[in-house]
């Protein structure tokens, strides 16, 4: 593999995790599942929570939001390690959010992931959702009306 090609290939997956913090942000739940594989895999064992292709990742992204009154994740970028036309990677995250029963907090957290090219470009074939830190204290801002 050429040097370019590394590099198109790490910009491609930075842009496909960027693209699936804002789907979330912007709760659209249906581009969020197309950015995984047919067979992929979200998995979120502190919720506990694992959704297995992209109609459950749609369904459940759903029913998650529905709960929020609101929600806001910055991604941060971590490490991407190629290999072929699969990678793997992780990112690292911070959100606040309030759900509409009033839990509310924030957290720092981590995505462990793993990446797929496809003819439609890369995909994740499964994102595993990692809280590394929570804290639960009302929060002292809110959501603009």
């Amino acid at each position: 593999m050429s040097d370019f090609q590394s590099i198109a290939d790490r910009v491609e997956i930075e842009a496909l995790r960027g693209e699936f913090t804002d789907a979330v942000m912007m709760r659209d739940r249906a581009r969020l599942a197309s950015l995984f594989t047919p067979d992929g895999v979200l998995r979120m064992p502190n919720i506990p929570a694992e959704q297995v292709g992209r109609e459950e990742i749609r369904a459940g992204g759903e029913r998650l939001q529905a709960q929020w009154d609101f929600f806001v994740q910055n991604t941060h970028p971590g490490v991407i390690e190629l290999d072929g036309d699969s990678a793997t990677g992780r990112a690292y995250l911070h959100e606040l959010a309030r759900t509409l029963d009033g839990r509310q907090g924030q957290n720092f957290a981590v995505y462990h992931d793993r990446y797929r090219r496809t003819p439609d470009g890369w995909k994740f074939t499964e994102r595993v959702y990692e809280v590394r830190y929570l804290d639960t204290t009302p929060l002292a801002g809110s959501a603009p009306s």
